[in-house]
């Protein structure tokens, strides 16, 4: 096996890997300790990688199939691939608000990967927060009312609409693809690899309870979603050109800062197809 340190990046999420260059090929050895490591810390970090696109992509393809995002195109030389830019001029950014990535799927991926190309010289930090955590902090009475509802969830939520406006000005998919999409998914989930459970909802996604009226589920969402930011819960990582993150969507919730007006930022994404949420 190869030899790589783990360090972690808080108390309750994320570990930046060192020691591993993923360009290279990774015996069985290592890549069974490197995946225990993701089903453990939800979010994995490595730093100064050189990877072309067919690196990214075959080290991608470690984790599962890959899968598409449904709003914009893929790069014409690898659609695998799609590219999140915020130029200087853009106001909005891509993902800028707390959420999982298309919970408005009825089969959500099961991790995202994004690869740095270019980053601003300060700001453009992602959080990411561990859902696992943050059901465990709940009262035993509102897990047991959460275990009965079901969440639902669209794309076209504006919380979360907006931060994909500048993109879809240029990098749109198809003109024919589907203009909103909507899943119901438990508001707790069981994580299929490790059996435990985690709180499934965020403010980018869900609009309300299936069960319960719109004007019964606010007070609740309103709770939750400022419940699932709390500093304890999360990480922070500091993005520069050749840093790759691959996070557990089924798990963890992630914000990318907006705080760095004027300058671009830069990044290749791509997603790992997932399973219906039980």
């Amino acid at each position: 096996m190869k030899n790589f340190t783990i360090r972690p990046l808080s108390p309750a999420i994320g570990a930046e890997i060192s020691g591993l260059s993923l360009a290279e090929p990774l015996d069985r050895a290592t890549w069974e300790k490197l995946y225990e490591t993701f089903l453990t810390a939800h979010v994995l970090v490595f730093r100064d990688q050189e990877l072309t696109a067919e690196d990214f992509i075959a080290f991608a393809k470690r984790f599962g199939a890959i899968g598409v995002y449904p709003f914009l195109k893929g790069m014409p030389a690898h659609p695998e691939i799609t590219e999140v830019t915020k130029e200087a001029a853009d106001k909005a950014n891509f993902g800028g608000v707390w959420h999982t990535d298309t919970s408005y799927l009825e089969k959500p991926p099961k991790a995202s990967l994004l690869y740095a190309q270019e980053t601003p010289a300060v700001g453009g930090d992602t959080l990411f927060a561990n859902m696992h955590r943050a059901l465990e902090a709940l009262s035993p009475r509102l897990r047991t009312i959460l275990s009965a509802l079901t969440g639902v969830n669209r794309s076209d939520k504006a919380e979360a609409a907006v931060t994909r406006a500048d993109r879809l000005k240029t990098d749109a998919a198809a003109p024919d693809a589907k203009p909103v999409y909507e899943a119901r998914h438990p508001a707790i989930r069981t994580h299929p690899e490790t059996g435990r459970q985690s709180l499934y909802l965020h403010l980018g996604h869900t609009v309300g309870f299936a069960e319960l009226t719109a004007a019964e589920s606010k007070p609740i969402l309103d709770f939750l979603f400022d419940h699932q930011a709390r500093p304890e819960f999360q990480c922070r990582l500091s993005w520069r050109p050749g840093t790759l993150a691959i996070w557990d969507n089924r798990c963890t919730l992630h914000n990318a800062l907006n705080d760095y007006h004027g300058q671009r930022r830069h990044m290749w994404r791509i997603t790992i197809e997932g399973d219906a949420p039980a």
